[in-house]
């Protein structure tokens, strides 16, 4: 999956629909979430730094997490003496950050992880006590969306009732979904939600 990612990395940024999205996901977090100039922050499936640098302006720190080197080379190449975001290669699912954050952000990353549940146990470790997440992604769709294939695609979108069950059985509470984006093609829309949720205490 990386590879597709990698090659993809230096027209990433190019056209509107990506933008549009992480436009739209960063102002349905920042009007759900207080993101504060203390908080350090990690953005899952940072890619190139669309939603990172957004929060960035926000919170005190961001960490970008993503699988592709290139996409983490398109991220710290817009980084300045005024706005950085940190890029980390990892897998946090099988080697951890040492480090935990005030919150989770993260859009239209978790499609490609296969195994959901393990990946909020993740997230849930790496929060500090009282952290939150804010995650979008799909809506459940018929397979359709990925224009150019489904390879490293592992869900088509998500049911809400079903990924609530998970992020609770993972140790978050308060889960609540929000409607964040609508992504227009010519056969049909695709609905993208931001879920969030908070450690339980």
């Amino acid at each position: 999956m990386s590879e597709r990612f990698n090659k993809a990395a230096a027209e990433w940024d190019k056209g509107d629909m990506r933008q549009n999205i992480a436009h739209a996901v960063f102002q349905t977090i920042s009007n759900r979430i207080s993101l504060l100039n203390t908080m350090h922050i990690m953005d899952f499936g940072a890619g190139t730094g669309l939603l990172s640098f957004k929060i960035a302006q926000m919170v005190q720190q961001v960490v970008g997490v993503d699988l592709s080197e290139k996409m983490l080379e398109q991220l710290e190449s817009k980084n300045s003496d005024k706005l950085r975001v940190e890029a980390i290669c990892q897998n946090i699912c099988e080697t951890p950050l040492e480090k935990q954050f005030h919150g989770i952000v993260s859009s239209m990353a978790m499609h490609h992880v296969e195994d959901t549940a393990d990946l909020f146990r993740a997230f849930h470790a790496h929060l500090k006590r009282d952290g939150f997440i804010a995650i979008a992604d799909l809506e459940a769709e018929d397979g359709t969306f990925h224009s150019h294939g489904n390879e490293g695609v592992h869900h088509f979108g998500f049911d809400r009732d079903t990924l609530r069950k998970t992020i609770e059985d993972a140790g978050f509470e308060h889960v609540r979904f929000h409607h964040a984006h609508t992504i227009e093609k010519e056969t049909q829309d695709y609905p993208i939600f931001l879920v969030t949720a908070s450690k339980k205490s």
